[in-house]
């Protein structure tokens, strides 16, 4: 889990991994340059391919001590449940999935150290050259806005705090890409409302809170002013 997270990049720079050790042994997803809330289906996946990957190399059915995702789903999820070896979290503040202590000194099956070293060395070689492309950081100030609309704190100051950055940085860089702040709030919000307002499982109340509306009407009032229309409205006439 280590070296991936090391070499990821050099075939994914969308998606950062991030090897985490401790208690637990884990690895968090951070997207970079990537619109963290159009990526339901891909992140889910990638979880299960870590864990199944995991299981394959030792031979072992290795139960995730941890695992979280980002983004909000209702319904039936016990499937998921017994396939990690315990409940899912949605809506956390990181996509991440962890093994206990215990699971970290196993060996791996068939493991061949001269393949190991070629390949660590080629993959060595492979990050020296790679250039790293910065990504437009009105995505980075998206990405923190989504993981805290739920909890109405998605403010200039809080967004700040989390890309550690200061408020009149934040404008600048934002400017310089010829964003604002408010408008990538706005933007996101009207988009994220068209998104769950897709998903019949969400109710009006649910959508206006994961938005960081207090209640309907102030939903209802702003959805109105992107829109034209209700949303209600728009649920019937999309289902």
């Amino acid at each position: 889990m280590q070296r991936a997270a090391r070499y990821s990049t050099i075939v994914n720079e969308g998606i950062v991994l991030k090897f985490r050790n401790g208690k637990e042994s884990g690895i968090a997803f951070e997207y970079v340059g990537v619109a963290r809330r159009t990526d339901r289906h891909q992140i889910e996946f990638w979880m299960t391919a870590l864990v199944r990957i995991c299981r394959q190399l030792t031979g072992r059915r290795l139960p995730a001590s941890r695992v979280q995702v980002a983004h909000q789903r209702n319904g039936d999820t016990s499937e998921m449940s017994a396939f990690f070896g315990g409940d899912v979290m949605f809506g956390a503040p990181v996509d991440e999935v962890a093994f206990p202590e215990s699971s970290t000194p196993v060996a791996l099956v068939g493991a061949d150290s001269y393949l190991n070293q070629m390949l660590v060395k080629y993959c060595e070689e492979a990050l020296a050259r790679r250039e790293t492309n910065r990504s437009p950081f009105g995505l980075k100030v998206e990405n923190a806005i989504t993981l805290l609309l739920p909890h109405g704190k998605a403010r200039v100051g809080e967004v700040a705090r989390k890309l550690g950055v200061s408020q009149r940085t934040l404008a600048r860089r934002l400017a310089s890409e010829g964003q604002t702040f408010a408008g990538v709030l706005q933007s996101l919000r009207s988009d994220l409302a068209k998104r769950h307002l897709a998903d019949e499982g969400l109710s009006i109340s649910e959508i206006a809170w994961l938005l960081g509306y207090q209640d309907i009407s102030a939903f209802t009032h702003a959805f109105k002013r992107w829109t034209g229309r209700a949303p209600g409205e728009v649920r019937q006439q999309s289902s």
